[in-house]
């Protein structure tokens, strides 16, 4: 079990990556990446303009021997329980930084090919609609 956990790990981080990538050649500028608290994490928190931005990255392999088919893509791993948690750790870090201009949560769904190169990237600008 230990070896899924790290694959599945790896992943994610590797999609981190090409997320944090993308963003940049966007004109976004990172500002942090992987914040934690006790209640979770924030995989990148970035800003566009005015807008502080925290993005959430969802990956998952691409291709045949891959569980995409069975799970689906992505970005429809994001629960309404998960939402409502990102909105959580986005106040916690607002509360933090006392950041009171306008702020959004995104998505970045990322499909990785088993050689590791991206197969697709969605970016859902306020994924989570109505919190700034």
């Amino acid at each position: 079990m230990p070896q899924r956990t790290d694959g599945r790990r790896s992943l994610g981080k590797h999609g981190e990556e090409l997320a944090s990538a993308y963003l940049l050649k966007c004109g976004f500028s990172l500002l942090a990446r992987n914040w934690r608290t006790r209640a979770g994490e924030i995989d990148i928190i970035a800003q566009e303009g005015p807008w502080l931005v925290f993005v959430e990255v969802r990956s998952r392999r691409a291709g045949s021997n891959s569980a995409s088919p069975h799970l689906g893509p992505p970005e429809d791993s994001i629960t309404p329980k998960k939402r409502a948690k990102l909105v959580d750790l986005a106040e916690a870090y607002l509360f933090d930084v006392r950041w009171e201009e306008s702020w959004r949560i995104d998505v970045i769904a990322i499909e990785i090919r088993p050689d590791g190169s991206m197969a697709r990237l969605n970016h859902f600008r306020d994924a989570v609609g109505g919190v700034s």
